[in-house]
């Protein structure tokens, strides 16, 4: 998108340099990265980093609305409901695919959102391993707002142990050990000084939890969610922590906001960002050209259930059409110039919000998937290079204050 930086980057690219890149990500904590790292960051020109900016911050505005809050009201499952609810969101993704206009400029257009946490330990040393390997240009930044790696370290901080000691703190998942993202964990707990825990580690007396840290058993009083609740139940975890019981201890990313801010939301966005989208139960009729659409489960994660190629007898058949979104289909770009071919992007614009009161959320990192099969994911991408998680560079772009 910034063509001499992209051309200077693919000239200075062996696979020599790009392995060292590898060794550093993937030995510098006891884990490696589990996912697939692509052999390039992203130069976003001065007009796609603004849209970007502009795009995410309309939608995040809507999310605070009267309206909005009528509409996610309904968007937790029956029996799913977890108590002490927070305001608001602490953790907000919005994932934007690049396409290209019909007057050949780049667009962003939404995918889905998500009020939940990403790879917010990640993606900072992601940045920090990336400017050591490849010639980034000094005044472009992959933090909004000018956030640093010491000042985006103290607003994790913040947000997520608060005035607790970090020993009363915990990074919550089911097995951590075994999950794609677990590089994110040790990255996180190097930053924090907090620990991660296994759901099934817990140990509940009462309202109360517990954890064993180093032989002791250590009260928690705050729990940092990386739950996901569809695989809770797909793998039956049996566990003493019930989320729906009431608890003495404070959720930083309440596990509600995980149903309230997903693909539930889609159809209620209206931007110029974002491309049709219904439920199927609000459809009298179907689109002429299916093809054009891909079908959403409402309550999937990491692209589970998506079907990009839907046909009248697929939406027939489906059994509930009210947990199923009908999408117009994003057709990506051909964006990133590489040795074999273009690769197309996606561009997730990641938001803190403080739970300080008049707080309101921060935009402070990106994250992007780069691909070049029908879909973004593992699946779509086996045996091509040039693809899988990266980071996007751009000159410094500022949110609204």
């Amino acid at each position: 998108m910034i063509p001499e930086i992209r051309e200077r980057i693919n000239a200075e690219f062996t696979d020599a340099r790009f392995q060292e890149f590898l060794k550093e990500l993937n030995t510098t904590f006891r884990y490696p990265t589990d996912f697939r790292s692509a052999e390039t960051p992203i130069f976003l020109s001065r007009d796609l980093a603004a849209q970007l900016v502009i795009g995410a911050e309309e939608l995040v505005a809507q999310l605070q609305t009267p309206e909005f809050s009528k509409h996610a009201a309904t968007a937790i499952p029956p029996g799913l409901s977890v108590p002490n609810e927070t305001p608001h969101p602490v953790f907000l993704q919005v994932d934007f695919g690049i396409c290209q206009a019909a007057d050949g400029s780049f667009v962003p257009q939404l995918i889905e959102l998500q009020g939940f946490p990403s790879l917010y330990g990640f993606q900072a040393f992601l940045n920090d391993t990336t400017r050591k390997h490849y010639s980034i240009p000094p005044t472009f930044a992959a933090a909004f707002n000018g956030y640093v790696r010491e000042s985006y370290t103290n607003l994790l901080k913040d947000v997520i142990v608060g005035d607790e000691d970090p020993a009363n703190v915990v990074l919550l998942e089911i097995e951590p050990e075994k999950q794609k993202t677990r590089i994110d964990f040790a990255v996180t707990e190097a930053m924090l000084g907090i620990r991660t825990v296994c759901l099934t580690k817990v140990k509940r007396r009462g309202k109360e939890l517990f954890y064993d840290r180093d032989g002791v058993e250590t009260p928690i009083r705050r729990i940092y969610n990386r739950v996901i609740f569809d695989e809770l139940q797909r793998k039956g975890i049996k566990a003493e922590l019930d989320f729906t019981q009431e608890l003495n201890v404070h959720w930083v990313g309440h596990p509600n906001w995980y149903f309230r801010i997903s693909k539930h939301t889609l159809p209620f966005l209206k931007s110029r960002y974002v491309p049709e989208c219904r439920l199927v139960s609000d459809l009298s009729v179907y689109p002429v050209d299916l093809s054009g659409y891909v079908l959403k489960p409402l309550y999937s994660f990491a692209g589970l259930g998506v079907d990009i190629d839907v046909t009248k007898e697929k939406l027939d058949a489906l059994t509930d059409r009210s947990q199923f979104l009908l999408q117009k289909k994003v057709e990506y770009a051909d964006l990133i110039k590489t040795p074999d071919g273009y690769a197309k992007a996606e561009v997730r614009m990641m938001f803190v919000w403080p739970e300080t009161e008049g707080s309101r959320p921060i935009l402070v990192k990106n994250l992007v998937r780069l691909s070049k099969g029908r879909m973004m994911g593992v699946d779509f991408n086996k045996n091509k290079t040039w693809v899988g998680s990266s980071i996007a560079y751009h000159e410094p772009v500022w949110s609204r204050p």
